[in-house]
């Protein structure tokens, strides 16, 4: 049997060949000839555009996606209505769904030719914020769902009880339970959002300084040989993925970081 330090050593390893050694190998290439260079490629007007609808994709997609998680996980576990089982698979179709494939679908929805064309959802905007609502949609779910289930009802019911309305127990009781597990959903949601490529890429129509986000941006200079700027560009989009984990980490309590 292999010991607690082989255990360890092969956890290690195998995270420095999956993770460790391919981001460090894109910081090296980034900085390689030092910080001037890379600042320029990410400062030109196609980058900075491309972040800015990288942001805002993420600050429609998160909030909606954590909203509707919420309420989805409490009509899944605590409420019984015709279809929950159905509505509680399709909530996990992202996660089974090539992203390729929900980009076009939704070209065949809201194309030119499409049932619901001719409004300018794709290749503009809109359809970037639809297939980004939409591949991140279940991790606010699935990480609420277990943890409703752990707590039981009896808090809940006690607070109704005692007169408390639906809103006043959410806030008072359900909420404070489950706080937790929507800020490791908004994570995964924040981290899924800001990284996805395949069907904004459908959607997009991929103009430069107009509906390309940096994922977009990252491919496209590393085609045209840029390589500085396609590996400027990715650490912007880790540096921000980074932020977010150590400000979830900041903002929890102590007693819970122990």
């Amino acid at each position: 049997m292999i010991g607690k330090y082989g255990l360890r050593f092969v956890s290690l390893g195998y995270l420095a060949v999956l993770l460790v050694a391919p981001v460090s190998y894109v910081f090296w290439k980034t900085f390689e000839h030092g910080f001037g260079p890379a600042w320029d490629a990410v400062t030109t007007p196609n980058a900075v555009h491309a972040l800015k609808v990288t942001l805002i994709l993420t600050a429609v997609a998160v909030p909606a996606n954590t909203i509707f998680g919420i309420l989805c996980a409490l009509a899944i576990v605590r409420h019984r209505f015709p279809g929950a089982g159905i509505v509680n698979a399709v909530v996990d179709l992202p996660l089974a769904l090539s992203p390729v494939v929900v980009g076009l679908a939704l070209l065949l929805l809201y194309g030119r030719e499409g049932w619901l064309g001719g409004h300018g959802v794709v290749f503009a905007l809109p359809g970037m914020v639809l297939a980004t609502i939409f591949v991140s949609l279940p991790f606010v779910v699935r990480e609420v769902v277990p943890v409703l289930r752990e707590i039981g009802t009896e808090q809940e019911q006690a607070a109704a009880t005692l007169g408390a309305s639906a809103l006043q127990t959410f806030r008072r009781v359900t909420w404070p339970a489950i706080r937790w597990a929507v800020a490791y959903g908004v994570v995964l949601t924040t981290a899924r959002a800001l990284g996805e490529f395949g069907a904004v890429s459908v959607v997009s129509g991929r103009l430069a300084g107009e509906t390309e986000s940096l994922t977009l941006h990252v491919q496209d200079r590393y085609q045209s040989f840029d390589e500085v700027g396609a590996y400027a560009a990715a650490v912007v989009l880790a540096l921000i993925a980074v932020a977010t984990l150590i400000l979830m980490t900041r903002l929890k309590p102590k007693e819970e970081t122990q």
